[in-house]
């Protein structure tokens, strides 16, 4: 299924949209070009015999000190009983001046939106396009992203010890 669905993004986008697939034993993952990531949600969505109209989840994972950021979509398709794992990796600096950015999939899939302000706000990916990126769990004036590997507890916040 997973080289099916490459070669239909590759025919219909180019080849530089899909960098490769990794086949796992639970779940294949189709690796994705950042700047074809909307074109190709756009294309699961609404190919017929694909139709992934369900986007579950979004997590990010900190490859530290590599820096490098996967962010990873867990997509399925309802009447098709169908799933794919969709992943874009994201050199960055880890600098908090420069987040890696990716453009944002919540006008595709609405549930995208919550996913988007969570790892926005936990790991500090910014979601290029999203209506109301802000921070979800924290204070708005909160410093850093606490699940980067390389995050370190601040002592206080206004004047009140944490640890």
């Amino acid at each position: 299924m997973i080289a099916q669905i490459k070669d239909q993004i590759i025919n219909a986008l180019g080849e530089g949209a899909v960098i490769r697939t990794d086949e796992q034993p639970l779940q294949p993952i189709l690796v994705v070009h950042a700047g074809y990531l909307l074109e190709i949600a756009l294309f699961l969505r609404d190919t017929e015999g694909l139709y992934f109209d369900f986007l579950s989840n979004i997590s990010v994972v900190d490859y530290f000190p590599e820096g490098r950021f996967d962010v990873v979509y867990h997509l399925a398709s309802i009447p098709y009983q169908t799933q794919l794992t969709l992943k874009v990796e994201l050199p960055n600096d880890r600098s908090l001046e420069h987040l890696p950015e990716i453009p944002s999939v919540s006008s595709v899939w609405r549930t995208a939106d919550w996913h988007e302000r969570e790892a926005f706000d936990l790991m500090g990916v910014y979601f290029v396009g999203h209506p109301d990126l802000r921070r979800i769990l924290l204070p708005d004036d909160w410093q850093g992203h606490p699940l980067r590997k390389d995050y370190e507890d601040p002592e206080t916040y206004h004047g009140i010890a944490i640890k």
